[in-house]
């Protein structure tokens, strides 16, 4: 830390992550998120750091590097400003014993604070400012009650982690440390497992929530992109994000393999800047490769649903101003016929008075036969001719990319299981025009946008017009009806590629 001259490789390149949700922060990435901070913050000697949620201690110690070439003038000697810097300035709360052991290691050159090769001299105690302390979760009705997560996964003896982070497991984070941060920064842990495995509850939208709750002047975080759109449980916390004019810088990756190597993230990560004293519009710039569009200012309120991409807004400004009604007022809810996509209460052979089942199992589909009298909700969509979606399409993140999976026509009468969604239709003709709608790519471009992970839920398709069902739609057909310019069709055909057929 205090001799800067020469090279030496930085471990903090090559540490393996703990998980898909507890990622370790390439040095890189570290440096661009405080490169959005102003530059007057390094050479003051006042100012307080904070991460609450220390894995490598990369940011720490990054910190640690830019302040000490600020504060050279106003601190000369180089182990006082050390010290200074160590002491006064940079806090920590590792998210366990181990990475608070890494990041002490990363940060002062040690072990532990007071340590002999400790590049702090100054510190009287093991933890220093980057501290770890074990905290249990506080259950009710067998849950958390800061976290949610179930009593029956993690209340846990003392030889593993409670991953009860010490950071939102209070009502009064200011108390930790027991003072004012001017600037709060990190990588959170983003989901904890619950509900026996099969459901995961996002926990980082948490870590937010309560770094406001410091009101620091300045927050930074990288985070999942999945809050801009859909996750489960975020929708109140979307709509503060959206709605808080002091964000002021927002830089997407929707491949989050860019900058966290070999981990996937659905649907991407993101970084911003909140600035406590300084409202606006925020400046959002959209990575995927060398493809980087922005920084535009936005208006993070202007829909319910973040369009990540600022060329895509201007799309769908003109679609929305013909004030057409949404295609998903004849789109099936979720689980319509109430059966969920395991259900097998259904046979091979046709029976008298039988109905055909669609079902997906196994990422491959099929028919079955099911009694029209076993059908106990939503019966009169019965005898309705029906376009099948499924609900979940994955297809990889590469792009151009398809969007949703293959359709489907059903006759009437039919049902079919949770796996697929459906437009509801009166003939063949008009389900053949629908079908042809929903292959083209403006169709699925529009869903896109609301579309941040691989299911397409009845939401998802708020913003596709209807359109009459009289005729074979084609892209060419709806880029003039809805005034799309040369590069407007350019972006959507980067984005999504041709569906060519319809046999699965």
């Amino acid at each position: 830390m205090l001799n800067e001259g020469g090279y030496n490789p930085d471990i903090l390149t090559c540490l393996a992550n703990l998980s898909s949700d507890e990622v370790f922060t390439p040095p890189k990435v570290a440096n661009e998120i405080l490169d959005q901070l102003p530059p007057a913050i390094w050479r003051d000697k006042n100012a307080r750091f904070l991460d609450p949620f220390c894995k490598s201690g990369v940011f720490p110690r990054e910190i640690a590097k830019r302040l000490m070439k600020g504060l050279a003038k106003k601190i000369p000697n180089p182990q006082k400003r050390a010290n200074h810097i160590f002491t006064k300035q940079i806090f920590a709360i590792a998210i366990t014993e181990l990475t608070a052991h890494i990041a002490r290691r990363s940060t002062y050159c040690s072990k532990t604070a007071n340590g002999k090769y400790s590049v702090c001299n100054a510190f009287a105690d093991r933890q220093g400012n980057i501290r770890f302390k074990r905290i249990e979760h506080t259950w009710e009705n067998e849950r958390c009650v800061f976290c949610n997560v179930s009593q029956q996964e993690y209340d846990r003896g003392d030889e593993l982690e409670t991953h009860a982070y010490q950071f939102i497991h209070t009502e009064k984070p200011e108390k930790i440390f027991n003072m004012k941060f001017d600037v709060v920064v990190g990588n959170p842990p983003y989901q904890l497992g619950s509900d026996g495995g099969t459901r995961d509850i996002p926990i980082y939208n948490k870590f937010v929530e309560q770094a406001k709750k410091l009101n620091p002047r300045y927050l930074s975080m990288i985070i999942p992109s999945r809050w801009m759109a859909s996750g489960l449980g975020l929708s109140e916390f979307r709509d503060t994000m959206l709605k808080d004019r002091r964000t002021r810088k927002l830089v997407d990756f929707p491949l989050a393999g860019e900058i966290f190597p070999g981990v996937e993230v659905k649907g991407g990560v993101c970084y911003f800047l909140w600035e406590r004293d300084n409202e606006g519009d925020c400046e959002v710039t959209t990575v995927r490769g060398r493809d980087v569009a922005g920084p535009v200012k936005r208006n993070l309120g202007e829909f319910d649903v973040f369009v990540r991409d600022s060329r895509a807004v201007e799309i769908l400004r003109k679609v929305l101003l013909k004030q057409e009604a949404a295609i998903n007022t004849i789109l099936a809810r979720d689980k319509e016929f109430g059966w969920t996509s395991n259900f097998d209460g259904f046979h091979e052979t046709k029976r008298s008075g039988d109905v055909p089942l669609y079902y997906i199992r196994k990422m491959k589909r099929g028919m079955g036969y099911i009694g029209r009298k076993a059908v106990t909700k939503s019966a009169h969509l019965i005898d309705t001719w029906k376009v099948l979606v499924p609900q979940a399409f994955n297809g990889g993140d590469a792009v151009p990319h398809q969007i949703l999976g293959k359709p489907l026509i059903a006759p009437s009468p039919s049902v079919c299981t949770q796996s697929f969604l459906f437009f509801n239709i009166s003939s063949l003709k008009a389900a053949e025009s629908l079908q042809s709608y929903y292959t083209t790519r403006f169709f699925r471009f529009l869903v896109s946008v609301r579309k941040i992970t691989q299911h397409a839920t009845h939401s998802t398709y708020v913003w596709v017009p209807q359109q009459k069902w009289d005729r074979t739609w084609t892209d060419k057909a709806l880029y003039k009806k809805y005034d799309l310019t040369k590069d407007d069709i350019a972006f959507i055909e980067s984005m999504v590629r041709p569906m060519e057929t319809t046999d699965e």
